[in-house]
């Protein structure tokens, strides 16, 4: 068989790739090593996990915040087995729908392993043990990334495990300490915390949430401690001895000395991902990657070998999938003749807890790094009437601007549905807007978005609400 373009792997990048070259009339094939498309991400990544956070969400509400508005109901009980079903069909849902987009966009779709022997040409090891080899103008890798591992730790998901595992764990844990302070880590905690787990966070680091504003990262600390959770920052797990009816875990500073043993039913490890390139032949190829073993790319996703091209959590930049979707529409404009482009500057990101927390642009530590003279504006939920009717009135919204040209260079969230609430920042920095173009757009009232509107006026110190 012959294509324009193949694509390895069908997650939020690869399967959006491939539809979007379809679209501009490539014929294209993708290849699959899972049964069901969409990768880590609809799988056994942000899909399961946002339909956890959801009931559990729902669940701790019914438990706690029902009687305050004059709901009465019994003691919510909870069936583990409709939780991890409901779970499920969120993950079917996504999935069969992104097999219905490759038929509707004529993509044909194997099943199997990939390698590519040369240029033009991919290996199949198809699932059902037979072999095939596609022969194409141009390959896309996007193959994602997998999870870190700690070294002599193994995890078995069951009592040690993954995001994989912690996703389809039997029952609540009555212990769980999660190692890395990280997006994964907080959210699947905030999942087994509000449904009675008791949770304790290890983190190497002397912060949670690396690479946010430092800022948001202490006022989400302190609002995570009030809902339960333990957190033991610069400390690293050095061990976790699994003889006994309980697990053993072994915690130092993260600067050297006396350990201690914490005890847990369940440890799970988000220290991060790292990149999916495994059985590819990339070295056999001579494709260039680089320490962190992720493929090394031009501004064109171009590889050095010629015809070999790759997005994704397989190269550089932060491993989202939102930012993969964007690489896969622009690879596929590029080859269909079209200038595909991505903005890098205005990629948001998510911590989808409760409250959740939103970030996109700059955060106050790079702006100092980088010598840019910046204001800020800041307003807290607490002073918006939308928030204060809901009872929900943690976080707050914090813009920052260029101090000379008043540009909007950052924005920070925490609160309810700080997630939809981030994008009109984004727009509004794709357009190179002001801060005083966010302060003067009328915004409806009760909304929360109106704290992003007080937020842009208090960079000029005009907050009407605080």
């Amino acid at each position: 068989m012959s294509y324009d373009l193949v694509v390895i792997g069908t997650g939020p990048g690869g399967y959006v790739c491939a539809i979007r070259a379809a679209q501009l009339g490539l014929k294209v094939a993708v290849v699959e090593k899972r049964a069901t498309f969409g990768g880590t991400c609809l799988n056994v990544g942000c899909i399961p996990s946002k339909a956890l956070l959801h009931a559990s969400h729902r669940f701790e509400e019914a438990g706690h915040s029902f009687a305050k508005m004059g709901i009465k109901v019994g003691a919510p009980e909870l069936d583990h087995a409709a939780l991890l079903g409901f779970k499920d069909q969120a993950v079917e849902g996504n999935t069969k729908g992104v097999a219905f987009l490759m038929k509707k966009n004529k993509i044909d779709t194997y099943h199997g392993t990939a390698s590519i022997p040369a240029a033009g040409k991919v290996d199949i090891a198809l699932a059902d043990g037979a072999a095939q080899t596609l022969e194409t103008k141009a390959i896309v890798i996007a193959t994602g990334s997998d999870i870190a591992r700690l070294p002599g730790i193994d995890i078995d998901e069951t009592r040690i495990v993954s995001s994989t595992g912690a996703i389809a764990l039997e029952k609540v844990p009555g212990k769980l300490i999660v190692v890395g302070a990280g997006v994964i880590g907080l959210e699947l905690g905030s999942v087994w915390r509000r449904l009675g787990a008791e949770v304790t966070v290890v983190e190497y680091l002397d912060r949670i949430l690396p690479g946010m504003d430092l800022d948001v990262a202490k006022s989400f600390q302190r609002i995570l401690q009030k809902q339960g959770f333990a957190f033991k920052l610069g400390s690293k797990v050095t061990g976790v001895d699994t003889s006994g009816a309980t697990l053993k875990v072994s915690v130092e500073p993260a600067t050297g000395g006396a350990a201690e043993t914490l005890e847990a039913d369940v440890v799970l490890v988000a220290i991060g991902r790292v990149p999916y390139t495994q059985g590819l032949g990339l070295e056999a190829l001579g494709v260039e990657t680089d320490k962190r073993g992720r493929i090394v790319t031009d501004h064109y996703y171009r590889t050095n070998v010629p015809g070999i091209f790759a997005i994704g959590d397989v190269i550089t930049g932060p491993m989202l999938a939102h930012k993969a979707e964007d690489e896969g529409v622009a690879i596929a404009e590029l080859l269909a003749g079209q200038a595909g482009h991505v903005n890098y500057e205005v990629i948001p990101g998510v911590v989808y807890t409760h409250p959740e927390v939103a970030s996109v642009g700059k955060t106050e530590e790079e702006l100092k790094e980088a010598g840019v003279a910046y204001k800020v504006g800041k307003f807290p939920f607490l002073a918006n009437g939308r928030a204060k009717a809901n009872d929900e009135t943690d976080g707050f919204v914090k813009v920052l601007a260029d101090a000379a040209t008043d540009r909007v260079l950052g924005v920070h969230i925490i609160g309810s549905e700080a997630g939809e609430l981030i994008h009109e920042a984004a727009v509004l920095m794709e357009f190179g807007g002001s801060s005083e173009d966010l302060a003067r757009t009328c915004h409806a009232h009760p909304t929360r978005s109106e704290a992003v509107k007080e937020a842009a006026m208090a960079v000029e110190n005009r907050s009407i609400h605080m």
